[in-house]
Order: C-alpha cells, then sequence, then structure tokens
C-alpha cells in the first residue's frame, strides 16, 4: 500500500469539518474542495469571478505545500449552485488551468458556508 501523507497550507481556508486539505498518496495528490475563504477561513465577497479565483488559489497554495503545481493536475471537479454562474467562473479558471485537464462541473442545491463555487482537484506530485 502507499503511504499517505496529509498536506496543510497555512495560505489555504482551513477544513471546515473532519477531512484534511489534501492527501498525497504515492504519486498523486487529492486536494479537497476549496471555497473561497482566506487562511483565516473569512469568506471572499464579490463576484463568481472573484470567489472562483479564491478557489483557485487555494488549490494553487496546497499543491505547492505538497510541491507540486497547478501545472501538474490531471482532474478537477467544480462544484456551483447554479449553471447562470458557469461562464463567469470559467473566465478565471481558465487562467489558471491553462493545460486543460480533465474536468466535472456540477450544479448542487447548497455548499458549506453557502457559497457558491467550490473546486476539488487530483494532481500529480
Amino acid at each position: 500500500m502507499a503511504d499517505m501523507k496529509v498536506v496543510y497550507s497555512k495560505k489555504a481556508t482551513p477544513p471546515v469539518g473532519p477531512y484534511s486539505q489534501a492527501i498525497q498518496a504515492g504519486p498523486h495528490i487529492f486536494v479537497s474542495g476549496q471555497i473561497p475563504a482566506d487562511a483565516e477561513g473569512k469568506l471572499t465577497e464579490g463576484s463568481i469571478a472573484d470567489k472562483t479565483k479564491a478557489c483557485c488559489e487555494g488549490v494553487k497554495n496546497i499543491l505547492e505545500e505538497a510541491g507540486s503545481s497547478i501545472a501538474k493536475v490531471v482532474k478537477t471537479t467544480v462544484f456551483i449552485t447554479t449553471m447562470d454562474n458557469f461562464a463567469e467562473m470559467n473566465s478565471v479558471y481558465e487562467q489558471y488551468f491553462t493545460h486543460k485537464p480533465a474536468r466535472s462541473c456540477v450544479a448542487v442545491k447548497e455548499l458549506p458556508k453557502g457559497v457558491p463555487v467550490e473546486i476539488e482537484c487530483i494532481a500529480l506530485s
């Protein structure tokens, strides 16, 4: 069995429940869903673009803590509370994930803390 290591970045949103920001298992890093909040857990205000940027920055900071980068992401999952925000979310998302990893985008009824967007990913070490 591959060794597992907990990854924690002081530059990303602390978990809001009983889970890790990320787990590194063998050559893979599994980043938990990042909501639009700062390292102290204060929710990001502003547009969907601002909130998507905060999620992407959280993912980026966690991957860097693990010794990886956004360029090594192989799959993302984006959760949004309405597809009306799809285009605006994409306008920021594509600035971070320029290599176009595999992705699912799912509209859900609600997300933790009432946020409108959350992003998780799987990356290589």
